[in-house]
């Protein structure tokens, strides 16, 4: 198994074996014994510091951080032309926490042809989102023997055919001796097709470059020991943070059964989103309610929000939204979908009306879970093509239990669900931990006074130790307006 990793610096040793940080995320290697998913390693010291940080004094001591994504040596480009340089061949020792084994990983040299594959690939990847659920976004490109691209596919769960196995086909006789670019390990086992890493072998193929392996426990490691054993090089890590987010809702959705959970609100910049309701004209969950009645953010802050959407299998609101605001809750992204994107209402009394615009655009894809379902509303909704489901209520409001609504949603295969909610579903969501991410948009205004309508309303959290904490996060801009993106729990933990 080969790592990737390129930059400027002088290699001068690793540390001693028993000098180890655990990293849980180990970069997509696996054992080579066991295929266990966490490796112990020895951070790198290079010339300017110790590389995994990208930046630091000269001969500065320190370790990796527990848990980063990022490849060990960071890119170093020109700042003329932009041109990679630097690229160095290492050795390094892995240690296997669950079974003791040791391993010599190499990191390789990374070139120009690998790069431009691999980024075609995870292209292809995207190109599959909403086209793939409840599998993983999955692109490949295979390259000749002389390095020239000559088959590609992207995975589609109406297509059926895995991407690799569209690319073989494509690429025909021409795949022999040639290298396979995937951001996702080749599945070993059968499901709807055979195993893609037999297809690959029997192709020919001498070399795979992997962005991750598979993040379901179960088969996480097994495709590329099969390639391995069969002769195949492989080597994986390189983009691996751009795959891993790629499929992060396959993660959560394969390891628990539960959709990845997002939180997404659009507030001022004192965390209100919308002002009085005695001054608000029909504000919305995408933002809207300013004191003239104008949206809160900008046309391009709104239009991601569309964007956001098209990712996710499902949007969930309460029904005061509903009355209030009488929203579609539609993607209109204008990108392809295999499925409706599912509009699930949380309605605890069936208060919601047959007038409401998602009332009248149902076409199997409005479900409304509430906690006390009264036979004669039930029947009225659902003659109008509305799915009524019971979740047992927790709390003394009769308010649905929100992990109970993340487990049903899991049962209908539903791998992502976006929360565009009101003040108390976003507290409900927060409270009960359901709540894997968060997309708050954020304008250059602020409402103040006590009547403005809060991000969250409810009992909040006592104390600073309490509050929900966002381990990793990224800033985004979309015009005046900007977007934190942030991670309440990993996606790929356990």
């Amino acid at each position: 198994m080969k790592f990737w990793g390129n930059g400027l610096g002088k290699i001068l040793r690793c540390a001693k074996p028993a000098d180890v940080a655990l990293c849980s995320r180990s970069f997509g290697n696996s054992c080579a014994v066991c295929w266990a998913a966490s490796l112990y390693h020895p951070a790198i010291l290079t010339r300017t510091g110790w590389c995994p940080s990208g930046a630091g004094p000269k001969g500065a001591v320190a370790r990796q951080s527990l848990g980063r994504t990022k490849t060990l040596i960071s890119t170093f480009r020109q700042e003329n032309n932009k041109i990679p340089v630097a690229v160095f061949s290492i050795e390094r020792v892995l240690l296997c926490a669950p079974c003791g084994s040791v391993a010599n990983l190499t990191v390789t040299n990374v070139t120009p042809t690998d790069e431009l594959f691999l980024r075609r690939a995870l292209e292809l990847a995207r190109s599959g989102i909403a086209l793939t659920s409840p599998n993983p976004n999955v692109g490949a490109v295979i390259a000749d023997k002389a390095g020239h691209s000559v088959g590609a596919g992207t995975y589609t769960y109406d297509g059926i055919q895995h991407a690799e196995v569209l690319a073989i086909e494509e690429a025909g006789e021409r795949a022999g001796g040639g290298t396979l670019y995937i951001n996702l390990e080749p599945c070993s086992h059968h499901g709807r097709t055979g195993p893609c890493a037999e297809a690959v072998i029997a192709a020919g193929i001498r070399r795979v470059v992997a962005c991750m392996p598979d993040p379901n426990p179960m088969v996480s490691g097994r495709g590329f020991r099969r390639l391995q054993a069969a002769g195949v090089e492989v080597e994986v890590g390189l983009f691996e943070e751009e795959a891993r987010k790629l499929n992060e809702s396959f993660a959560k959705y394969i390891r628990h059964k539960t959709p990845l959970v997002t939180l997404k609100a659009a507030m001022t910049l004192d965390g209100k989103i919308a002002p009085p309701p005695v001054e608000s004209h029909n504000p919305t969950a995408l933002g809207a309610g300013g004191v003239s009645g104008g949206w809160i953010t900008s046309e391009t802050a709104r239009a991601h929000v569309q964007e956001l959407r098209h990712e996710h299998d499902a949007i969930v609101v309460g029904v005061g939204t509903i009355i209030a605001d009488d929203p579609l809750l539609t993607d209109r992204s204008g990108h392809a979908r295999r499925r409706p994107l599912l509009r699930v209402i949380l309605d605890s009394r069936l208060r919601l009306p047959h007038g409401s615009r998602v009332v009248k655009t149902a076409k199997d894809d409005v479900l409304v879970l509430c906690s006390f379902a009264e036979a004669k509303k039930k029947q009225a909704l659902q003659s109008l093509g509305i799915r009524v489901e019971q979740i047992p209520a927790v709390l003394p409001d009769g308010r649905p239990d929100m992990p109970g609504v993340a487990r049903r949603l899991g049962e209908q295969e539903i791998t992502s669900a976006l929360i565009e909610g009101g003040a108390m579903v976003n507290w409900a969501a927060l409270a009960s931990g359901v709540v894997d991410k968060v997309f708050l948009y954020y304008a250059p205004k602020i409402l103040a006074g006590d009547g403005s309508v809060p991000f969250a309303a409810g009992a909040g959290f006592r104390t600073m130790s309490d509050a929900a904490y966002l381990k990793s996060f990224q800033l985004h801009r979309f015009g005046e307006d900007f977007a934190v993106e942030g991670y309440l729990r990993d996606p790929y933990g356990n």
